[in-house]
């Protein structure tokens, strides 16, 4: 057990995949940054994390020296709150940094791979659809289908069908028009790639499979179902938009160098995911489902563990639970070879509170390694030393 990437085939992936069990302990952001660090000396080019793909453009524009300010493009780059989190603030700081002086061709970019949507609530689709409206030059006025950007946005939408507009008549059209935008955008490349950038028009996709994915969404939050087959779908439906999201992003990064990404394990792993809450039970097929067999070999998954946390008030597991088999050798944080993980049991002295998932037998057993962090409060005291990741000035 070390902080070596062991037998891990970096140099060939195109895709390594770092999971995480929980987002609310900062540790595995700190270890994220400080392997990201390495692997850009190893050839990777580009990170991914679970955060809006439209959003995150304006992250990948700083680090490759664009207007602004860190705090701004924290605010404005991130999704879910994750702008707030320090661990992604100093990322987007040493990137920008990393990137000075260098040729674009190997400068890292920044993605987002979600969805621009929450658990409960998804936005109107407006300013998705009108920025690749304005970019094909179109005469369309979209704001009669859309009406107000609330009957979108607020929560019944997504959590009752009977409040959803995603099956309205004005849905259907707004499909039927974003589909035929996206058509245009495609016949019509050479001549927009000319007149303004490939960059520009790759930021006009973009947008546009954003604003068909959010209506997808919400045209699945209208189908009235039993409440756990609903949810289960909707959950699905998210992480079927991540999955195409990723494929894209290495349409992109192909010719430049692998990807790592960064999300919860269940976004991540080769199996299907699940999760319970009282009458709540969940299942659903994550985006690793998607990629992993698409990718092949080239697509590898690091399962992320947790010992003890401070931040989630979490103990040390208990005996016999695979954390407990890790955490008798790991005393900070440690990359394990999954298929040295001894067998044992799901640990259960966790709460939905603290977002933590467990390992289990069958994740393990499909996962590639495993990234144990014994101690939070100590990787993170020493992540927060760290003006930079260990390792910054690879590939300078």
């Amino acid at each position: 057990m070390s902080k070596d990437f062991h037998d891990l085939p970096v140099a060939s992936c195109a895709v390594l995949a770092l999971g995480e069990p929980t987002h609310r302990e900062p540790a595995f952001g700190w270890v994220r940054n400080e392997l990201f660090a390495r692997l850009a000396g190893l050839g990777f080019r580009s990170i991914a994390l679970e955060t809006d793909r439209v959003a995150a453009l304006r992250v990948d524009d700083f680090v490759k020296g664009g207007d602004g300010d860190l705090d701004e493009v924290a605010r404005d780059g991130f999704s879910h709150d994750f702008g707030n989190l320090e661990t992604n603030r100093r990322l987007v700081a040493w990137m920008r940094d990393h990137n000075a002086g260098l040729p674009p061709e190997e400068q890292l970019s920044f993605y987002g791979f979600d969805a621009p949507t929450e658990t409960t609530s998804a936005p109107s689709p407006r300013r998705f659809l009108e920025h690749a409206r304005d970019y094909l030059g179109l005469d369309l006025d979209l704001a009669g289908l859309l009406g107000a950007d609330e009957q979108w946005s607020r929560t019944e939408a997504v959590m009752d069908p009977a409040m959803s507009v995603g099956a309205t008549p004005e849905a259907e059209r707004l499909w039927s028009l974003a589909d035929d935008m996206l058509t245009l955008l495609h016949s019509n490349a050479a001549e927009r790639i000319a007149q303004t950038s490939g960059a520009e028009w790759l930021r006009a996709r973009t947008h546009l499979t954003a604003g068909l994915g959010l209506l997808r969404y919400h045209r699945q939050a209208a189908q009235r179902l039993e409440n756990n087959a609903r949810l289960s779908r909707l959950f699905a439906t998210r992480d079927a938009l991540m999955a195409q999201n990723l494929l894209d992003i290495r349409s992109i990064e192909g010719r430049r160098g692998a990807t790592l990404v960064s999300a919860h394990n269940v976004h991540l792993q080769r199996t299907p995911s699940s999760w319970s809450l009282g009458d709540l039970s969940v299942s659903w097929p994550g985006a690793g489902t998607v990629v992993a067999p698409l990718l092949g070999e080239q697509y590898l998954f690091v399962v992320g563990s947790l010992g003890r946390s401070e931040a989630l008030g979490l103990g040390d597991p208990e005996p016999g639970t695979y954390e407990s088999h890790l955490q008798d050798h790991v005393t900070d944080w440690a990359l394990v070879p999954a298929g040295t993980v001894a067998a044992g049991r799901s640990r259960t002295d966790t709460t939905p509170q603290q977002g933590y998932f467990p390992l289990d037998q069958t994740t393990l057993a499909t996962a590639d390694a495993a990234l144990h962090v014994g101690d939070g409060a100590a990787v993170t005291r020493s992540g927060d030393r760290r003006r930079v990741p260990a390792g910054a000035g690879s590939g300078h």
